[in-house]
This record gives C-alpha cells, structure tokens and sequence, in this order.
C-alpha cells in the first residue's frame, strides 16, 4: 500500500489516501500537484483502496503540499511517516 498524505493551509492534520499500487499512488500524486499547479482552483475529488466508502474533497488552492510514502506495516521508531520531525 501508498499513502498520500496531503497538508491542507491551516490545517496541522495531513489527509490521506492509500493506493494499492505504486502507479495508482503517482497518478493520485500528480492530480494533486496538478491541482496546485491549475490557475483557476477546483475541488478534487480523492478515494482510498483500503477503505473504499473514504472520499476526500479538497478546494486545490488550499493545499500546501503533497507526498507519497510506502505502508510497509508499523514503523519501527514508533512514528508514522510525515512531513517533519520536530525535535527528539
């Protein structure tokens, strides 16, 4: 499984999806960035493979960032992939 982990202006809370292939992951990626990237904003519409009822909309001039990180089951140091680390 990848998840793609979207941060949305003022919101510390990322929203994600999972895709269960690396090519479905990209393609949801770059509708994002796409959405980033459009002049005029529009919503976009996401859906996840691991629980298909999820359904996520998002304004595209409101997202600050975009990743995708592989689910290789629980992260050995006991925290979940993320845009930052903020001290130890």
């Amino acid at each position: 499984m990848f998840s793609i982990d979207i941060i949305v202006k003022y919101t510390p809370i990322p929203l994600s999806v999972e895709q269960k292939t690396l090519e479905e992951a990209q393609a949801t990626y770059q509708k994002v960035i796409d959405g980033m990237q459009a002049s005029q904003p529009y919503v976009i519409e996401l859906t996840c493979d691991k629980i298909p009822d999820k359904k996520i909309s998002i304004l595209s001039s409101e997202i600050s960032a975009v990743q995708i990180s592989q689910k290789s089951g629980a992260s050995p140091t006991g925290r979940t992939p993320g845009f930052a680390v903020l001290g130890q």
